[in-house]
């Protein structure tokens, strides 16, 4: 399986809560506070390479730092749908650390990239029940202007991204399209092994 480059944009853009203070930080924020938090963060991450020790250090504690704000359990479900209950309990917990670590060493690195210093315009916060919508418009030199919808749902009074539209296309329904063409040609193990040299190049 190829995990094409909107995959490193898009996970990255899911990964909410790359902040400097730990995960209850942002717990009272709104929807637009933690998003523009998150793009902040992922603007100050290193990736010209090559890195020195210090700055891979601090590349890792944002990352980790993140995770605690993504919903990596539901993320997850969604993405291998009805082929997630066919798994066992330690199987599911494999995927979730696995898919977590490829936003990790995979997604941010390359978003870093894509953001550098552009100039992000925000649109008014759409909110229906738990579920919020962070409208925003990133200006890049390249690629002109992009939209990028941040979905959040709230959870024990905690604002979470549970996924990300850019132009048009959904983060986890990508993903997904994926995985389950993977798992219509081959099998389980095979999906993991692919996923697992993705994370091993990247390290």
């Amino acid at each position: 399986m190829k995990l094409p480059k909107i995959l490193h944009l898009l996970a990255a853009f899911t990964l909410i809560g790359l902040t400097g203070f730990g995960p209850d930080a942002a717990r009272a924020d709104a929807p637009q506070d933690t998003v523009k938090q998150l793009l902040g963060s992922i603007q100050q991450m290193h990736h010209k390479k090559p890195l020195t020790a210090e700055q891979k250090q601090s590349n890792e504690t944002i990352s980790q730092q993140a995770l605690g704000h993504l919903d990596v359990p539901l993320v997850s479900q969604k993405t291998l749908g009805s082929h997630w209950k066919q798994r066992s309990s330690e199987e599911q917990a494999g995927f979730v650390e696995l898919l977590g670590d490829l936003f990790r060493y995979v997604a941010f690195p390359n978003s870093s990239k894509f953001f550098g210093e552009m100039k992000l315009t925000y649109a008014e916060t759409r909110t229906e029940g738990g579920t919020a919508t962070v409208p925003i418009t990133v200006m890049h030199p390249e690629e002109g202007a992009v939209r990028i919808d941040f979905v959040l749902e709230q959870n024990s009074k905690r604002w979470r991204v549970v996924d990300v539209i850019l132009d048009g296309v959904s983060m986890r329904n990508n993903l997904r399209t994926q995985f389950s063409k993977v798992l219509k040609k081959h099998d389980y193990p095979e999906l993991t092994r692919r996923m697992q040299k993705k994370l091993d190049s990247a390290k």
